[in-house]
C-alpha cells in the first residue's frame, strides 16, 4: 500500500485531536503546513537521508508554530516552556487570541507527531507506525474529554489496523486474521477498563494533576464579584482550596450572598432590610429577621458549620442552606433579610467563623398544597422585573391583564421569555408544580452547558438564551429560571457561592474550591421560606426530595403534585427526566465523595510505574491471546490433512519464536534438521507422521493425523525442558511467528 495512502488518514487525525485543545482552532492552512513539513523528509529513500532532512523541516516547523527562529535558542525555549506550563494553569479547551504560546505548543506536538509518524511509516514498521498514532491522539484525548471521544476512538482504531495490515505487505488471510483479533482484543480491553471500579473511578493513575512547574507557589487568594456576568466562564485549570467547612456528611451547597436585584439584563447583589441580631451563647441570632418561617426559629432545627479560610477573600460569610445565626467571632459584621451577612473587610487565609442554618426538607405533596400567599417584604423585593415594576402575584385576579400591562413598559425581548415559561409550564395549580416543571425543563437536555456561550447583538442575554442559544453556565439557568419564575408570579432571587466541595469521611469536613462557584435559585414558599432549585445540568445534587436536582428526588410525588387540579398542561412532561441523568456537558462536580490529598512527587513515580506494569501486562496478553488464536484457528477442520499443515505450522512457529525460523520453502526434513541443529531436540518422529498424513494415502491419513498431533506434544514438552525459562519467556513474546518482524 502507498505510504502517501497510509499518512493521510493519521495525519488528519492528529490534527484533530491536537487542535480541537484551543478555541477558536487554528488556521487549517497553517495545520497543513506543518504537517507537509513533517512528512516530507519520510518521501526520501533513505534512512539517514530522511533524519538529515528533519532538521530544516523542525526548523521552519518551530518558527511556524512558535515564531521564533533556532537562531534564538533561549527565546525559543522560553516561549515553548512558558506554553507548556500554562497547560497546568488554564482549563481546556483555551482561547487562542489569549494563549498564543499554547497554540504554539499544540502546534509543536502535532508536528512532532506527524514527524515520527512517517519516519516509521517510511521504515515500514507496523507495530511501531500503530504505537506511536495511539500516543499522539490519546494524549490529548487525556487532557480534553468531549462528546466526539468514540468517534475518535472509533477512527483510531480504524487508522491503527490500516497501519499494521498497510505496512505488512499482502493482505494475506493471516494478516487480516490477526488484525482481526486485535481489533476484538482492544475491543475486550476497553470494556474490561470501563467496567473496572478502579479505571473508572481514576484510582489507578491521574497523571493530568501532575505539576511539573516546580517554580514556588505564591499564597493564592480569591476574589469573587457575585453580580452576575454572562459574557464568559473561566475556570483556571489549577483548583485552589477556598474553605475547609466541618460540617455533617450530608451534600448541601454552601451559599455567600444572593442577588435580589434584576436591572433588566444582569442579576445584582443588593444589601437588604438590615437585621439586628440577637446575642445568645456566643452568637448572633437573626431571629428578628421577617422572611425567616417559623420553623426556622426553633435551634433544634439548626445545623451547625465550622469554617476556616484558605484562599477566599470575600466580605461575606459563606454558610449552608439558609443561615440564622453567625458566630462572626471579632470580625465587624452587619447582617440582611435572607440569612446574609456583610463584613467590613475581606476574609484572611487561616480566619475562622461559625454558621448555624436551616435547611427545610418538605415533601412534594406538602409544597403542592401550599397558597401562593407571601409576606409584604417578599412581594416588593422579590417580584420585580426590572426597577421599580413587579408582575403580579400568582393566581392574581385578571393577571394576564395586569402582565399586559407590565410589558406595556418592559423590553419586548422578555415578552417572549414570558410566553415560554407559560408554554412550558401551562396554567399550574400551584407555584410549586410552575418551579418543578422550570427547573426540570432546564435539566432536560434541551439546554447545553456552555462556559463560552454565543452573544446574540441587541438581545439581553437571558432572552438569548432562552429564546434563541439555550447554551450557557449557571448564571444563565440561574438567571433564566429566577426570571421566569418572577413573570410567573413566584417570588425567586439567584443565590450565589459553592456546590458541595468534597467530603473527608476521617476528619467531617468538607473542601470546597474554586472550582465549585456556583449560583442557583432560590424561590419563597409559606410555612419553609426560602427553597433551593437548580436548573443547572450536572453542576451539582441538592439534598432535599422536592427538587428534580436531588438524586432522591421523589418523581411519583412531583408527577401528582404537578397533575394535581391542572386547567392546562404544558408543553413539557416531567416524564422526561425519569433516567436522564444530570444533563450533558457540564462539568460534573462530586457531591460527597471522600476527599484524598495530592501525592507528592513519590507517589506520581508509583503512579506512573503501576501505570508502566498495567501496559506491559496488557501487552503481554494481547501478544499471547493473538499467537493462541492463529494457533487454535488452524485447527478448526476435520480434514486429516490439514491438521497436519496446522502442527507443522506450529512446529515452524515454534522454531521461529525461539530464532530458528524455516524459509517459507523448507521441506518437513529439513524442519526437522533445523529444530534439531538449533534446539537440540530431534523431531524425526514427528515429521515422519506429519508427512504420512500430508502425502501418504488417503484411507491412512486420519490415524497418522492423531500421531502427529500427539508426537506434536511429546516435542513440544521436550522442547520446552530444553529450554530455559528466560528463553521460554523471549519465544511466547516474540513476533516472528506473527510474521511482525524482518
Amino acid at each position: 500500500m502507498s505510504s502517501s495512502i497510509l499518512w493521510a488518514a493519521p495525519s488528519a487525525l492528529l490534527a484533530w485531536s491536537w487542535l480541537r485543545l484551543g478555541q477558536p482552532h487554528a488556521a487549517a492552512s497553517t495545520a497543513l503546513w506543518l504537517i507537509a513539513l513533517a512528512l516530507a523528509p519520510a518521501l526520501l529513500p533513505r534512512p539517514h537521508q530522511r533524519v538529515l532532512a528533519l532538521v530544516p523541516a523542525s526548523v521552519l516547523a518551530l518558527h511556524v508554530a512558535l515564531g521564533v527562529w533556532l537562531v534564538h535558542p533561549l527565546r525559543l525555549l522560553g516561549r515553548f516552556g512558558g506554553g507548556f506550563l500554562e497547560f497546568y494553569d488554564v482549563r481546556l479547551p483555551f482561547a487562542t487570541p489569549l494563549h498564543p504560546r499554547m497554540e504554539g505548543v499544540i502546534l509543536v506536538a502535532l508536528f512532532a507527531f506527524c514527524a515520527c509518524l512517517g519516519v516509521v511509516v517510511a521504515a515500514r514498521r507496523p507495530a511501531l507506525a500503530a504505537l506511536v498514532l495511539v500516543v499522539g491522539v490519546g494524549w490529548p484525548a487525556t487532557l480534553l474529554t468531549g462528546p466526539d471521544d468514540l468517534l475518535r476512538g472509533v477512527f483510531l482504531l480504524a487508522a491503527a489496523l490500516s497501519l499494521v495490515a498497510g505496512l505488512g505487505g499482502p493482505l494475506q488471510p493471516r494478516r487480516l486474521l490477526l488484525a482481526g483479533v486485535a481489533l476484538g482484543a482492544i475491543v475486550l480491553a476497553a470494556f474490561a477498563a470501563s467496567t473496572s471500579s478502579a479505571v473508572a473511578s481514576g484510582q489507578v493513575l491521574h497523571w493530568q494533576g501532575w505539576d511539573f512547574y516546580t517554580k514556588p507557589a505564591k499564597p493564592v487568594g480569591v476574589g469573587y464579584v457575585w453580580n452576575s456576568n454572562f459574557t464568559g466562564l473561566h475556570f483556571p485549570k489549577k483548583v485552589t482550596p477556598l474553605l475547609t467547612i466541618r460540617a455533617p456528611s450530608r451534600p448541601t451547597y454552601w451559599r455567600a450572598t444572593t442577588l435580589d436585584v434584576f436591572d433588566g439584563r444582569n442579576w445584582r447583589e443588593k444589601k437588604g432590610a438590615a437585621v439586628p441580631p440577637i446575642r445568645i451563647g456566643g452568637r448572633d441570632e437573626l431571629l428578628a429577621d421577617p422572611e425567616l418561617p417559623a420553623a426556622g426559629r426553633d435551634p433544634r432545627r439548626w445545623i451547625r458549620q465550622d469554617v476556616q479560610v484558605r484562599a477566599l477573600r470575600d466580605i461575606h460569610f459563606t454558610g449552608a442552606g439558609v443561615p440564622v445565626a453567625f458566630g462572626p467571632g471579632s470580625h465587624p459584621v452587619t447582617y440582611a433579610q435572607g440569612g446574609v451577612a456583610h463584613l467590613q473587610d475581606p476574609l484572611a487565609p487561616g480566619e475562622r467563623y461559625s454558621v448555624w442554618s436551616y435547611e427545610a426538607q418538605p415533601t412534594p405533596h406538602r409544597l403542592a398544597a401550599l397558597p401562593a400567599r407571601y409576606p409584604e417584604q417578599v412581594r416588593t423585593a422579590d417580584l420585580e422585573v426590572e426597577p421599580g415594576v413587579a408582575a403580579p402575584p400568582f393566581g392574581a385576579p385578571n393577571r394576564e391583564r395586569q402582565v399586559a400591562v407590565v410589558f406595556r413598559r418592559s423590553p419586548r425581548p422578555y415578552q417572549a421569555v414570558y410566553r415560554t415559561a407559560r408554554r412550558v409550564v401551562g396554567e399550574p395549580a400551584n407555584p410549586y408544580a410552575a418551579a418543578l416543571e422550570l427547573e426540570g425543563w432546564f435539566r432536560s437536555g434541551a439546554f447545553q452547558y456552555d462556559e463560552r456561550p454565543p452573544q446574540i447583538a441587541g438581545v439581553p442575554p437571558l432572552a438569548a438564551f432562552v429564546t434563541q442559544t439555550r447554551r450557557g453556565y449557571c448564571q444563565h439557568f440561574a438567571g433564566a429560571m429566577a426570571l421566569m419564575l418572577r413573570y410567573l408570579g413566584i417570588p425567586a432571587r439567584v443565590a450565589a457561592g459553592f456546590t458541595t466541595g468534597e467530603y473527608d469521611r476521617s476528619k467531617h469536613e468538607w473542601t470546597v474550591t474554586d472550582h465549585d462557584a456556583h449560583t442557583w435559585v432560590e424561590a419563597w414558599f409559606p410555612r419553609y421560606g426560602w427553597l433551593p432549585f437548580d436548573p443547572t445540568p450536572g453542576r451539582g445534587s441538592l439534598g432535599g426530595s422536592y427538587t428534580t436536582a436531588s438524586p432522591h428526588f421523589d418523581f411519583s410525588a412531583g408527577l401528582l403534585a404537578v397533575a394535581q387540579h391542572l386547567k392546562r398542561p404544558g408543553a413539557f412532561d416531567l416524564r422526561k427526566l425519569r433516567g436522564s441523568g444530570k444533563g450533558k456537558g457540564a462539568r460534573a462536580v462530586p457531591t460527597a465523595k471522600t476527599h484524598a490529598k495530592a501525592g507528592s512527587s513519590g507517589a506520581g513515580i508509583g503512579a506512573l510505574l503501576r501505570l508502566l506494569v498495567l501496559v506491559a501486562a496488557g501487552l503481554v496478553a494481547a501478544v499471547v491471546a493473538t499467537k493462541l488464536a492463529v494457533r487454535k484457528a488452524r485447527y478448526l477442520t476435520r480434514d486429516p490433512r490439514m491438521l497436519a499443515r496446522a502442527c507443522v505450522c506450529e512446529l515452524s512457529d515454534f522454531a521461529a519464536d525461539q530464532g530458528a525460523k524455516a524459509p517459507p520453502s523448507a521441506t518437513l526434513g529439513e524442519l526437522a534438521q533445523l529444530v534439531e541443529a538449533e534446539l537440540g531436540v530431534s523431531a524425526s518422529a514427528f515429521a515422519s507422521a506429519a508427512a504420512e498424513a500430508r502425502f501418504g494415502p488417503t484411507v491412512r491419513a486420519r490415524a497418522a493425523a492423531r500421531i502427529a498431533r500427539r508426537e506434536l506434544r511429546s516435542l513440544r514438552r521436550e522442547l520446552r525442558a530444553a529450554l530455559t525459562r528466560t528463553e521460554r519467556a523471549r519465544g511466547a513474546l516474540s513476533l516472528r511467528s506473527l510474521g511482525l518482524t524482518a
